[in-house]
Formats: structure tokens, sequence, C-alpha cells
């Protein structure tokens, strides 16, 4: 598990640094939920092929690829509710995601870790 952890930081640090990029980015043109949604789909995608091929060493399937979505599915409603519980007491929209990505980060972990793993032991 400690090596998975391990790749899986670097892994969701390149994703976590590409949905940051892109929602500071997009922020300043349109609304920042719409911003932050367009920005994690985006590193969405990255993030499912990195974790697949490189975190857990697995080839991308169509059914893990559906895991993986429900997880993240789970995760975007985690993120967005933290989002706009940070905006609302009143952090600036540039940091706001921050405190996200730190309590959203190792949940999501536990998600993908799930989906990627439970084919080993035979579900």
């Amino acid at each position: 598990m400690k090596n998975s952890f391990f790749r899986f930081l670097l892994v969701g640090g390149l994703a976590t640094a590409l949905h940051y990029g892109l929602y500071c980015l997009l922020q300043c043109f349109i609304e920042v939920n719409v911003a932050y949604t367009i920005g994690y789909l985006l590193s969405f995608v990255a993030n499912f092929y990195l974790t697949a091929y490189f975190t857990f060493g697995r080839r991308p399937s169509w059914r893990r690829a559906f895991g993986f979505g429900g997880a993240h599915a789970v995760n975007y409603l985690l993120h967005l509710s933290l989002l706009n519980l940070f905006l609302w007491v009143g952090l600036p929209s540039v940091w706001a995601p921050l405190p996200v990505f730190a309590i959203a980060v190792p949940v999501n972990f536990l998600l993908v870790r799930f989906v990627f793993r439970r084919e080993e032991k035979g579900h």
C-alpha cells in the first residue's frame, strides 16, 4: 500500500496541479463552479490513465473507467460542496480550492484504490 500511495500522490499531485491551474485560469472568465468543474473534468481524464498505468500498473478498461468515474462522482460532490463552503466562509476564490484538495485527496485515494484493487480479490 505504501508504494501505491506514493505513486498515487505523484499522480494526484499532477492531476491536482492541472485542475488548479485550469481553475485559476478559467475563473477569470467564467463563474467559479463552472471553472472548477471544467478543470476537474479535464484533470479526471489525465488522472484515470496515469492512475491505471503508473499507480496501480493496470491497463485501462471500461469496467475500471466506470468504477473510477463512480469514485470521482462522489469525490466531485465532496469537492464542490467543500469549495462552496470555503467560499461562503470568506476564503478568496483563488485560495478556496487548497483546503478542498487537502481534505478530498485522501478520501479519493481510498475510493480509487478500492476500484483498482477489488479485481485482484476476485470481485
